[in-house]
C-alpha cells in the first residue's frame, strides 16, 4: 500500500504539474492574445497615422501645384493681353513708318499723313474701350486729375480744370494714367 499511496502522490502530483502547466499555458495565451491585441490596435493607429499623413503631402503637393499652374496660367494671360494690344496698334506704327521713310513728302501730305494715322491711333483707343479725360472747364477730382500747377482767377469757380498738360487714360474705372492739370483758385 505504500506503494500505491506514493504511486498516487505522483500521479496526484503529476496531474498538479500538468494543471499548473495548463494554467500558466493559459494565462501565457491571455497574455499573448491581449499583446496582439493591443500591437494590432497600435499597428491599426499607426496605419491610420500613416494614411493622414500619406493625404496630406498629397494635398500639399496638390496645393502647390495649383498655385505653380495658376502662375503660369496668369503669366500667360499677361502675355496674351500685352500680345493682343500690341497687334492692334501694329498698323499704327507701319503708317508711322511709312511717313518717315518718304523724304520726298510735301509738308501739306505729311501733315495729313500724320492727321489720319492719328485718328486710327485714336480707333485703336476706342476698339480697345480706352477713353482720355482732362478738359479744360471741368472740376477738378483727385482720383482722376494730377494738379501740378495752382492758379487765381476770378472769373473761374473753385477746383476748375484751367490748362491740361497731359491728357488722362482710363479702362472702364480704372484709370491708367491721372490728366497733369492746372487748376484755378
Amino acid at each position: 500500500m505504500a506503494k500505491n499511496k506514493s504511486s498516487e502522490k505522483t500521479a496526484e502530483n503529476a496531474e498538479n504539474k500538468e494543471l499548473k502547466e495548463e494554467e500558466i499555458k493559459e494565462e501565457k495565451g491571455v497574455k499573448e492574445e491581449k499583446e496582439t491585441k493591443e500591437e494590432t490596435k497600435e499597428e491599426k493607429l499607426q496605419k491610420e497615422l500613416d494614411e493622414k499623413n500619406d493625404q496630406l503631402l498629397r494635398m500639399a503637393a496638390e496645393y502647390d501645384n495649383f498655385r505653380k499652374r495658376s502662375q503660369r496660367e496668369k503669366d500667360a494671360l499677361y502675355l496674351d493681353c500685352k500680345a493682343s494690344v500690341i497687334k492692334e496698334l501694329l498698323p499704327v506704327a507701319d503708317n508711322f513708318d511709312r511717313i518717315f521713310a518718304n523724304p520726298d513728302i510735301s509738308f501739306e501730305d505729311y501733315k495729313k499723313g500724320v492727321e489720319m494715322t492719328f485718328k486710327q491711333f485714336e480707333n485703336v483707343f476706342r476698339d480697345l474701350k480706352v477713353e482720355s479725360f482732362g478738359e479744360e472747364g471741368e472740376a477738378f477730382d483727385p482720383n482722376f486729375h494730377n494738379a501740378v500747377m495752382h492758379s487765381e482767377d476770378e472769373n473761374l469757380g473753385e477746383n476748375v480744370i484751367t490748362n491740361v498738360f497731359a491728357k488722362g487714360y482710363k479702362v472702364g474705372d480704372k484709370v491708367i494714367r491721372p490728366a497733369m492739370v492746372a487748376v484755378a483758385n
